[in-house]
């Protein structure tokens, strides 16, 4: 299979990388005129490595291919690979693919198999840019996220970027299937917006079903209590609950060693401990203010109850089960796997590293002098 990826940043690439894990041949159009992806240049500070942290979130896997498109020689290789491409990504403002003679209509007369994804900001209909930062607070996500005395916090990730990926790869495969039965491409677009809207999930309909509006809660659930709530245990460490239904928050209570706890009429079902959740809160506090949190953790599971650690981004990769999704390469950078699946014989074990800007120009171009490719 063979992608074409006109896109950048961090949404369409990681469905660029996606494909490139299954086996594909994917190919990054990078601009010419600006040096390439601009997330090449998104460093941290004092980061000293040839690839940014950024740039390898999303990049594994690719032959870069660095053109000017508005360049007619340009445009025709590029136009050439669209040709012989099962798969476009595009993450255009609505009208500049037009523009530039790389949207969905232009290449499907070159290619009336081509199955081509874009995504946008807010749709086909309004011009402008998308940007993860904004859509968060557009789509009530900034609003929501934060302590109840705190500002409107945006996400530590670009999480509708990821949003929108996880879609278009869904509406990309349903498309191959489709061309599978029928040989005729389609073209599926997905927005910034409208993944964020639909992610809204139960905070939403708690909006349109029972008219609450959310408000900020730091990391409390406004449905159910205890759960997302944090608490620090003896030794300082903090520990996440997630109790979903009444048994489990007996068996909390149990671990805890005041098993009648779970028959006080204000903790005995989960409607009243919503009604109550500072008390419940204040409770579980001091009881869980005694506890060491491995001794603790380890009696929750046994019990199966739902709890974790509240771990730094450097413990979450000492566990093994985050060690697996690892990607690597010897003396070069680390990355996570786009696909989070195990399916023998579909994942390479070996993918390569991010690319250099423009580090495949010669062997892509040279695919397009063989015909059978």
């Amino acid at each position: 299979m063979l992608v074409l990826e006109l896109a950048s940043v961090l949404a369409g690439p990681s469905v660029g990388q996606f494909f490139a894990e299954l086996g594909a041949t994917v190919v990054k159009l990078e601009n010419a005129a600006t040096g390439g992806d601009v997330t090449r240049s998104w460093k941290l500070a004092g980061e000293q490595n040839n690839v940014s942290a950024y740039f390898s979130a999303a990049n594994w896997g690719k032959l870069s291919l660095g053109l000017d498109i508005t360049e007619l020689q340009a445009l025709e290789a590029v136009h050439k690979l669209a040709a012989k491409a099962d798969v476009v990504i595009a993450s255009y403002k609505p009208g500049d693919a037009e523009k530039l003679q790389v949207d969905y209509h232009t290449l499907a007369l070159l290619n009336p198999g081509l199955v081509y994804g874009h995504i946008t900001g807010y749709g086909l209909e309004d011009q402008r840019a998308g940007y993860d930062a904004v859509i968060q607070a557009e789509s009530g996500f900034m609003y929501m996220n934060g302590s109840p005395d705190g500002p409107p916090t945006k996400m530590p990730v670009a999480l509708m970027d990821i949003l929108a990926a996880h879609q278009l790869k869904e509406g990309i495969l349903t498309a191959l299937l489709q061309r599978g039965r029928t040989g005729k491409g389609s073209f599926v677009q997905v927005s910034l917006f409208d993944a964020a809207v639909s992610a809204l999930a139960n905070q939403g309909t708690n909006y349109l079903v029972a008219g609450h509006s959310p408000q900020r809660m730091g990391s409390e659930h406004p449905n159910i209590v205890p759960y997302g709530s944090v608490f620090t245990c003896k030794d300082g460490l903090q520990l996440v609950l997630a109790i979903g239904d009444d048994r489990q928050f007996r068996r909390l209570c149990q671990a805890l060693g005041d098993a009648a706890l779970a028959d006080m009429p204000a903790f005995a079902g989960n409607r009243a401990r919503v009604q109550h959740r500072d008390e419940v809160n204040q409770q579980l506090k001091k009881l869980i203010s005694q506890q060491e949190r491995a001794e603790l953790l380890q009696e929750l599971h046994r019990l199966h109850v739902p709890a974790g650690a509240v771990n730094s981004v450097s413990e979450v990769f000492e566990q093994p089960q985050a060690r697996r999704m690892l990607l690597t390469q010897p003396n070069g950078p680390s990355g996570i796997r786009q696909v989070a699946f195990v399916m023998e014989g579909a994942i390479t074990d070996e993918v390569a590293p991010p690319p250099a800007f423009a580090q495949h120009q010669s062997q892509v171009l040279g695919m397009l002098k063989n015909p059978t490719m």
